[in-house]
């Protein structure tokens, strides 16, 4: 009599199951592990190790150390929905998915004591304004409290490290279970070219009738290029206030996990400032600032309390997706490592005016994204130069905090909700619209116990 054979098999880039029959000839699964150009590198670091600091500056990185940027326009004749991260229509989708809808397991400090429905923007998330006051302990003094950081940065707009499936390992969520994905935060949305948010995952491109499991959609900064997915642009720093913004970060695998928040205030210094070296006139304005930033990646090579920040202009690191999402063949990126800023500080030198940083990083940023069609990138690039001060690798204190609503509904997929669909796999995800119904697969049904129906 034959006998079924389960075994749950679990990458990083997907978790499977895989049944057969005993006497059926076995189907090896698929490796869906992203490959070391799909994943995270930190900006305060290079491929080949360290990179020498450059005397007197504050930038850790060495100015001209270039992009090594890479050109694709996207073949796609799907118009961009600028401003848009939004998600599929549930009226025209067979997902089931409520684009203003943000589904919140994990904890969230309470932002506003209103009970009436929040206004939702073009986008379908609600406003930033209609979230409410922000809590107190996300402002209050933490410069004596001893645990202290310093920020890099980088966009290099990537599938983000938390979009990926696992077992938990890596600091990302563990998919086994529907338990411990939605403990987890689920996964971090992820965006085609057009800023269209796509699934973070979907059945495996090699299921079969003697194969079921589901793998990653692939990175834009792995082989798929404009066909493959990228950060969403809402995940670029926002400014709450003049006194306090909310971001996304790269966080040390040693010390967070996907889907943690951190409060940060800076001190008004840098990493590496001496009696010889010291605090720029840049580092000095953004004393007493705060920022609630969210873990949306993790990088093995980060410190222990830095937190790489993503932001648009920051550069490009090691794998570069971004000069493919806005066609940027012909876009001086600046370092490839330090990105606007640090090509700035190559030109007016490392102790100029703060004005002269930030007329000249944003003059970078116009150049970029101001014709790209993606408008919370140009955003997100200015806030570095106007509420951040065009500041260096600046020091800080820091704290763990529960995470604003805000910073969950912009990182949770309103996707892939819970760890089982029956989403197709596609190579190609750039020609996919908002509204369009994303297509199923009959699968584990009578007919096919052990896998899905053949397309």
């Amino acid at each position: 009599m034959k006998k079924l054979l389960l075994s749950s098999l679990i990458a990083a880039g997907a978790f499977s199951m895989f049944s057969a029959c005993s006497d059926d000839s076995t189907i090896a699964p698929v490796s869906t592990t992203p490959s070391s150009d799909s994943g995270y590198l930190s900006s305060a670091s290079s491929s080949s190790g360290t990179i020498a600091s450059n005397p007197g500056s504050s930038s850790t990185v060495d100015p001209g150390l270039g992009g090594g940027s890479e050109s694709s326009s996207s073949s796609s004749a799907v118009a961009p929905n600028p401003g848009s991260s939004s998600n599929v229509n549930p009226a025209q989708s067979s997902s089931s998915v409520n684009p203003t809808s943000s589904a919140t397991p994990g904890s969230s400090a309470s932002e506003s004591s209103s009970s009436t429905e929040p206004e939702v923007g073009a986008d379908g998330f609600p406003t930033l304004e209609s979230y409410g006051p922000p809590p107190a302990e996300y402002t209050k003094d933490i410069l004596s409290n001893g645990n202290k950081g310093w920020n890099s940065r980088y966009w290099d707009a990537c599938k983000p490290h938390c979009s990926w499936i696992s077992d938990g390992q890596e600091g990302k969520t563990d998919t086994t279970t529907q338990e411990s994905y939605e403990k987890g935060m689920t996964t971090a949305r992820n965006c085609n070219i057009h800023d269209v948010e796509v699934p973070t995952f979907t059945l495996g491109h090699a299921v079969q009738q003697y194969w079921f499991g589901f793998e990653g959609t692939n990175s834009a900064c792995g082989n798929a290029k404009e066909k493959g997915v990228f950060t969403c642009t809402d995940m670029a720093p926002i400014a709450v206030n003049e006194n306090l913004s909310y971001a996304y970060v790269a966080g040390p695998g040693s010390q967070t996990t996907c889907g943690k928040c951190f409060h940060l205030q800076y001190d008004g210094s840098f990493k590496d400032a001496s009696g010889n070296n010291a605090p720029k006139e840049t580092h000095k304005a953004l004393k007493g600032k705060h920022i609630v930033v969210m873990t949306s990646n993790i990088g093995h090579d980060v410190e222990n309390g830095q937190f790489d920040l993503m932001v648009p202009g920051g550069g490009v690191g090691a794998f570069d997706a971004l000069s493919t999402q806005v066609n940027g063949a012909n876009i001086n990126w600046g370092a490839g490592f330090g990105g606007f800023l640090t090509e700035c500080q190559s030109k007016h030198g490392y102790d100029n005016k703060l004005e002269v940083y930030q007329e000249c990083v944003k003059d970078m940023c116009d150049a970029a994204f101001g014709s790209a069609g993606l408008p919370n990138l140009l955003r997100g690039c200015h806030w570095f130069a106007d509420w951040y001060m065009a500041a260096d690798n600046p020091t800080y204190h820091w704290e763990e905090v529960e995470c604003p609503q805000y910073l969950i509904d912009h990182y949770m997929t309103r996707i892939n909700k819970t760890k089982d669909n029956r989403y197709k796999w596609h190579d190609d995800w750039s020609t996919y619209k908002e509204g369009d119904p994303l297509e199923e697969q009959e699968c584990l049904t009578d007919e096919y116990p052990n896998g899905c129906k053949p397309n």
